[in-house]
């Protein structure tokens, strides 16, 4: 059996690249340039799945993303785990915690640093340009990340404890009261809750500022006038405004028939033109159903 047969069938059992290249001292560009003219294929039997196990909050993806990751023998599990969350949220940062599992200050230091592995851009590179190709975003998720926005609060980020401290001078010495016992005020401790209790999607900035720790929520009312005009977009405006400007018009021509019949008095006239306001009020009512 001639060498590239035999790398071929090494190929689909499952063999890596480098392992074949090394087995027969063949580059592994020549063996990618065999498998392509030759048709080279996994055998799904004897071949082992690399797909990294999903988590249960684990981003859905596409189906050809999955493939690609699986066909990528350059990347690690945990790399390609990453590469999975980072096209969630595009959070580096976050990505990577969830596919290591640990600590939030050890991802944000990895994280980025993860971003700038050569393997894993070139994986990314691949998978958003697919991604773009194959997003399919509905209203109802685009209103669902405006509502979140909304309605978030400090408290979905921040917590606090109250305890009592004894009030000193500068120099350290306790303040009593009048029956001198010492003077206790109440101080309250503000603190990040633990990274796996935030929806970071709510966080659009957070950094350690002169005074202590910041944290930055979206624009709540951007949000809500953002979500205003999904359910209330400028073609219903438009319609509203035409239906009041006929409406209008028809009572301003039927007032004018009306008061100039000289046959009525005042007021069978003003009937008349209550009958016609009514008539019109139960037209445009019609018209919006």
């Amino acid at each position: 059996m001639d060498k590239r047969k035999a790398a071929g069938k090494d190929y689909a059992a499952g063999m890596k690249y480098k392992d074949i290249s090394a087995k027969y001292d063949v580059p592994v560009g020549t063996l990618k340039s065999w498998r392509t003219r030759d048709g080279w294929k996994k055998d799904a039997s004897a071949s082992k799945k690399v797909q990294p196990k999903r988590k249960k909050d684990a981003p859905k993806v596409a189906p050809k993303i999955v493939n690609e990751l699986e066909a990528n023998n350059e990347l690690t599990e945990k790399q390609k785990l990453f590469c999975l969350f980072y096209l969630q949220r595009f959070n580096a940062s976050w990505a990577y915690k969830k596919a290591y599992g640990c600590s939030y200050e050890v991802a944000l230091r990895n994280g980025p640093r993860m971003l700038g592995n050569a393997g894993v851009k070139r994986q990314l590179a691949k998978l958003k340009k697919q991604q773009r190709a194959e997003l399919y975003v509905t209203a109802n998720d685009i209103a669902s990340e405006y509502a979140k926005q909304a309605f978030a609060s400090l408290g979905d980020v921040l917590d606090y404890k109250v305890h009592e401290e004894t009030v000193q001078d500068t120099d350290g010495n306790v303040f009593l009261d009048t029956d001198d016992n010492p003077v206790k005020k109440h101080v309250a401790d503000i603190y990040l809750k633990p990274s796996d209790q935030i929806d970071w999607s709510l966080v659009q900035d957070i950094h350690r500022g002169k005074d202590g720790l910041v944290v930055k929520l979206y624009d709540k009312q951007k949000a809500l006038d953002s979500l205003a005009k999904l359910f209330y977009n400028d073609g219903d405006v438009a319609k509203q405004k035409l239906r009041k400007l006929k409406f209008e018009a028809d009572i301003v021509e039927a007032k004018a028939h009306i008061l100039n019949d000289k046959g009525d008095d005042t007021e069978t006239k003003v009937s008349k033109l209550l009958d016609k306001i009514d008539d019109a009020i139960e037209g445009n009512d019609d018209h919006d159903n």
